[in-house]
């Protein structure tokens, strides 16, 4: 069985919108899109590109298959960072209610039980990867209908805009998959498997911990 893996960019206070340009989602008079284009660095770059390995499809909401269907499909195969190539020739999938345009070759849209549409996908395919969606990215994580998030933390604080983890999102227990990296411009790349359960609660002050006593 394939796998879910949600990327997602995101700042310290967890804003996950619009990261890409002013343009990508600008709801809510979002006055910040664009705002890791400065923090982009080699490293960062690199880690992007190797979290991409493997991929054989995406899943895409709405919005950002719009912006992705506009622009890679005129991508010369040797721009783009290797990404024109990748997505313009794997399978497309788009969560949406309304009508979107499926000219984009490979691209289809899921039916509305979006529950049973993932778990085919995880059928068909063994790297399925979803990008910017956030709107769809709370659906995935209330449901939790994945099962791997690629988290990079950038060292901006926003105040303002659509969060990683909004109102509606469940109680989840997510295991670290590897050491935490970091570029020198202050991303942190956090990487996250889906563990079952729900957290557990405890007491700091319990004596086996050391943090309680006098003094």
């Amino acid at each position: 069985m394939g796998q879910i893996n949600i990327a997602m960019f995101a700042t310290l206070d967890l804003v996950g919108q619009a990261p890409g340009g002013p343009e990508e989602d600008p709801e809510g008079g979002f006055p910040f899109g664009g705002w890791q284009a400065p923090l982009i660095d080699e490293v960062a770059g690199a880690q992007i590109d190797a979290a991409y390995e493997g991929t054989d499809a995406l899943l895409l909401g709405r919005r950002t298959y719009d912006i992705f269907a506009g622009y890679w499909p005129q991508v010369k195969e040797d721009e783009g960072g290797g990404f024109g190539p990748l997505f313009n020739g794997i399978p497309k999938y788009v969560a949406s209610r309304g009508n979107p345009d499926l000219s984009w070759a490979g691209s289809t849209q899921l039916g509305p039980d979006l529950a049973d549409e993932v778990r085919r996908l995880r059928d068909r395919h063994e790297h399925v990867k979803v990008v910017g969606s956030l709107d769809l990215v709370q659906t995935l994580l209330r449901e939790q209908l994945f099962d791997r998030l690629d988290l990079w933390l950038h060292p901006i604080v926003l105040g303002v805009g659509k969060k990683v983890f909004a109102g509606g999102t469940v109680p989840s227990n997510l295991t670290l998959l590897a050491p935490p990296e970091s570029g020198p411009k202050g991303a942190v790349y956090l990487r996250y498997g889906l563990a079952g359960g729900t957290p557990r609660t405890g007491d700091m002050s319990a004596p086996d911990l050391g943090l309680g006593g006098e003094g």
